[in-house]
Parts: structure tokens; C-alpha cells; sequence
């Protein structure tokens, strides 16, 4: 079994405090943990945000929503996931989640689960090699894997993002790639914008009152589903 580890802050230069906007009456976060507990390959999921005083009411939002939370360094994410294993004491496999994807589907994050460990793979992912909406973005890798990149990735752009050096030119690792037909990569369906969180809204409001459980079929089946992901 598995471990989410979902960074989330609340300094998005996008868009502010999107982590906690009111997505149906709960903060999107929480509504994208509710998604995530619905995956069987996961056994855990913490939120890894920063010791930065603007994530404050982030970190006490999860507490008395009782989410695992452990707080490290804003900038230096690589850190903070090394921090979370290591005071958690994590082991196995580690799924890399980002707090932007409210519609996040736990069939895809399992299957990319299922994928990294039958291939025997280090590393494995749907996003290297792109064919699904972004917003269903997921990455496995092991414990292991994180604290090598941890102590060997040095560059700012490798820690702030905390997988380049762990899937780029001249990475050590194996590297298995989730995709899918027809591919859907020109979708967008992240929250990095108030478009597109306009849009996330649309998808609940259609969607959740009757199937809270709905997947990726059930979005791609409404009418303003196919946003380009330029848009």
C-alpha cells in the first residue's frame, strides 16, 4: 500500500488561497481528499505544506478536518517531502499529488500505483508522457528514490518542483509512463486560475449532489467538459 503526499500552500501567485476556496460548502482540498480516500492503493494520505506563517490557517483547516499534516521549508518542496518521509517514518511507495486537482481520479492514481510497482519501475507517472487532462496529474515513486533526490538534487528548479532530477536527462532511475486512448492531454482540468475554478465548480454543481463518487467518465460525459488546456 501506498502514501499520498499532497502539497499544498496557500502563496499560489495565480491564484491566492485557492486550496481552501468553498468548492459546495467544503475547502477544495478537502473536497480533493475526499476523492483521494477512495483510492484502494492508498493507505495513507498526508498534506505536505510550508512553516510559512501564510499557511497557518491551511495547516489548522486539516488539523480540525483530522488530515496528517507536516509543515517544512515554502521553496525547497524536495525538503519538505524528504521531511514528511522522514518524520513519518514512510517506507514503499510515495505518490507525489498536488492540492490544484479537485477532480482527481483515484482509478488513474491507483493504476499508476499498480504500473510503478508489477514494472519493477522506480519512478512511474502520467505526465512525462502525456495523454490525460491536466488535473489528473499523479507520480509514484519509493521512499528510497525521494531521499537519494534529496541528497543528490541541488539546483533550485530540481528542489522547488522536487521529481526533475528524478526523471530527467541522465536520471539513474527506471521510468514507467501511465497513458491512455483517446488522448485527452489538451484538456484542462487543474485549478490554476478563476476560470478554472469557475469550471470545477460547473463540474460539482452538474455532478456531486448525485454521484459523489463521479469519474473522469462522468466529466468527460458534460457538455463544457473538453476545455483546451491553453485556455
Amino acid at each position: 500500500m501506498a502514501t499520498a503526499i499532497l502539497q499544498a500552500r496557500m502563496s499560489s501567485s495565480r491564484l491566492p488561497g485557492k486550496v481552501l476556496k468553498p468548492l459546495l460548502g467544503q475547502p477544495m482540498i478537502l473536497r480533493q481528499i475526499e476523492r483521494l480516500r477512495r483510492c484502494r492503493e492508498l493507505e495513507r494520505i498526508v498534506v505536505a505544506t510550508s512553516r510559512d506563517a501564510s499557511d497557518d490557517i491551511l495547516a489548522a483547516t486539516l488539523a480540525e478536518a483530522a488530515v496528517e499534516v507536516v509543515r517544512g521549508p515554502l521553496d525547497d518542496v524536495l525538503g519538505r517531502f524528504v521531511q514528511a518521509a522522514d518524520a513519518l517514518g514512510l517506507h514503499g511507495d510515495l505518490v507525489r499529488l498536488t492540492a490544484d486537482c479537485p477532480l482527481a481520479d483515484p482509478g488513474v492514481i491507483d493504476a499508476c500505483v499498480v504500473l510503478r510497482r508489477e514494472g519493477g519501475f522506480d519512478y512511474a507517472s502520467n505526465g512525462q508522457v502525456r495523454t490525460y487532462p491536466r488535473g489528473l496529474d499523479v507520480e509514484v515513486f519509493t521512499a528510497d528514490v525521494l531521499r537519494r533526490a534529496g541528497r543528490e538534487a541541488t539546483s533550485a528548479h530540481d528542489r522547488e518542483h522536487v521529481t526533475p532530477w528524478i526523471y530527467g536527462p541522465g536520471s539513474p532511475f527506471r521510468r514507467g509512463d501511465l497513458v491512455r486512448e483517446p488522448d485527452l492531454s489538451a484538456f484542462r482540468w487543474t485549478v490554476d486560475l478563476p476560470a478554472d475554478f469557475d469550471f470545477v465548480e460547473r463540474v460539482y454543481a452538474a455532478l456531486y449532489p448525485a454521484n459523489p463518487a463521479f469519474s473522469s467518465d462522468d466529466v468527460l460525459a458534460l457538455p463544457f467538459s473538453r476545455r483546451e488546456a491553453d485556455a
